[in-house]
């Protein structure tokens, strides 16, 4: 019977190799002829027999080490072959002391790689073998029996714990790699999820403000092209002092997120807590309806007052926003654009439509493929909401969003 794992392979200095390697062969190799050699050194020193060593005694006991080669790879045939060996060897009544050790490794072979109930089955049958064999003996050998079977009880009870102590080692050994395991790749999913997070931050941030920049900046640009001997100062200078307004802005709320995103680094934080600095919310909704004004959008604002927590908050801010930026870049000037949020059912709904009518030159980036809609799903699975966006049948595009205000409070508060 093989070796099981090696949480069960035998302790002693040669038991790195797997069983059945040539590497095994030739350590078990080494170790029998150590044990053959401690037996000749027993074997010349003891004598406990009534008969000397002779060529014959030396014969049957090197020979009964030979099969401790394949110890590891057949335990029990190399017990039973072991048995055969010095079976002869004790009933010529050479040295008993010399053969000892031999039999005990082999005894202990069996132990260390099988289950405890082989070690206990064999342990009853090599004990009832020896008293069989000595059952006619005089009173003199009864101490010579009882010591021989403790001998054998101990080497098996001693094989058995160090299986069961190998085991033991092998599971906490795997519950640390698995630990380390699940720890790599936990940190591997924070990292893509900062990643995502910030990528997200940054184009809600600044998708807005350079999509509202190129806008004023293409009507800056058709109002010169468009009569220039009758030049309108005037709406240059709105123009142009709307751009600047839209830079400041978006200057300050990327700096914001920039000490927010260091404040984390420098703290040991993954950064995630977005309620580490000051979120937008539903108050900040008037704010983005005024540059899409700028934007020379139509906005209808409809929102009605709400105590939404700070998470849901920000992300119906996100939201409208990104869904602002999406009609003043492909909708253009003149575009009617309708903003209504009210509480409904528990939940926060967020619904911006737009009639699809814009009129004047064309938004820069029109055919530009980006990741709004995207986003603006990710804002509303972040506390637990859902979100759905497309045409409308009568024309035009509709962003809605359902936000739960219960559950999503204990959702921001863990983000």
């Amino acid at each position: 019977m093989p070796y099981p794992p090696s949480a069960s392979r035998p302790w002693w200095p040669f038991s790195g190799a797997a069983p059945g390697t040539r590497r095994a062969l030739r350590d078990d190799a080494l170790f029998a002829a150590f044990v053959a050699a401690l037996d000749m050194v027993l074997g010349l020193v003891t004598s406990d027999g009534n008969r000397s060593l002779d060529a014959v005694g030396w014969l049957l006991l090197m020979a009964a080490h030979v099969p401790l080669v394949w110890r590891r790879s057949h335990p029990m045939p190399v017990l039973l072959a072991t048995i055969v060996g010095v079976a002869p060897y004790h009933a010529v009544d050479y040295p008993h002391t010399a053969a000892i050790p031999v039999g005990m490794v082999a005894l202990y072979t069996v132990a260390v790689s099988g289950r405890p109930r082989r070690a206990l089955i064999t342990g009853v049958t090599v004990v009832g073998i020896t008293l069989v064999v000595n059952a006619s003996v005089g009173p003199k050998q009864v101490e010579e029996i009882l010591r021989i079977s403790g001998w054998i009880v101990a080497v098996l009870l001693f094989g058995t714990y160090v299986r069961v102590h190998r085991q033991y080692i092998a599971s906490v050994v795997e519950r640390a790699e698995r630990a380390e395991r699940t720890r790599e790749e936990e940190a591997r999913r924070r990292v893509a999820e900062e990643r995502l997070r910030v990528a997200r931050d940054l184009h809600d941030l600044l998708a807005h403000s350079i999509t509202l920049v190129g806008v004023q900046t293409s009507v800056a640009a058709h109002v010169l092209a468009a009569d220039p001997d009758r030049l309108d100062r005037a709406a240059i200078a709105d123009a142009l002092d709307d751009i600047a307004e839209t830079c400041r802005t978006a200057r300050g709320e990327l700096r914001a997120t920039l000490e927010v995103l260091r404040s984390g680094s420098e703290s040991g934080d993954d950064g995630a807590d977005e309620c580490r600095g000051p979120l937008p919310g539903l108050d900040g909704i008037p704010d983005l309806a005024d540059a899409a004004r700028t934007a020379g959008a139509k906005v209808d604002l409809a929102v009605r007052e709400v105590a939404a927590p700070p998470a849901v908050g920000a992300a119906a801010y996100r939201i409208v926003q990104e869904a602002l930026t999406n009609a003043v870049r492909h909708g253009g000037p003149g575009l009617g654009v309708r903003v209504a949020i009210h509480e409904r059912e528990g939940a926060l709904r967020v619904c911006v439509t737009d009639d699809g009518d814009g009129a004047g030159p064309p938004p820069v980036e029109t055919t530009a493929s980006g990741f709004g809609i995207i986003g603006m799903r990710e804002r509303a699975r972040s506390v637990g909401g859902t979100l759905e966006a497309g045409p409308r049948g009568d024309g035009g595009f509709e962003v809605l969003a359902e936000l739960p205000l219960g559950a999503a409070e204990a959702s921001g508060g863990r983000r």
